[in-house]
């Protein structure tokens, strides 16, 4: 006989989420809520990010690996989503956002 259970969970930012345990094998999938707002999704996405990427490093997997793969993985599911020419226009902008100063982050003291 399959036991099967549903519990409810909240996201890291607070949204719901189910719980179906199958015997002991839990499963996670977003609740029929109404979908999330583009800047709530973003700030679900890096709260996610961060928290396999310090899963990662602490399982000594060095940043710059992390970095590249996840460069790469992102740059597959954009090309994947929107297509070559268009991800390439996309990225013809990230020299002068870089030097911007947009992706840098200050310590502060």
């Amino acid at each position: 006989m399959l036991k099967l259970t549903l519990f409810e969970k909240r996201s890291a930012l607070g949204r719901p989420h189910c719980l179906l345990s199958f015997m002991t094998s839990p499963t996670f999938f977003a609740s029929a809520c109404d979908p999330l707002p583009d800047h709530e999704q973003k700030q679900t996405a890096l709260s996610y990010l961060n928290e396999a990427w310090a899963e990662a490093r602490h399982d000594g997997v060095d940043g710059d690996c992390l970095a590249q793969a996840s460069l790469f993985a992102a740059f597959a599911e954009l090309v994947g989503t929107y297509g070559e020419e268009a991800v390439a226009k996309f990225v013809e902008a990230l020299p002068q956002r870089i030097r911007n100063g947009e992706f840098s982050v200050q310590m502060k003291q």
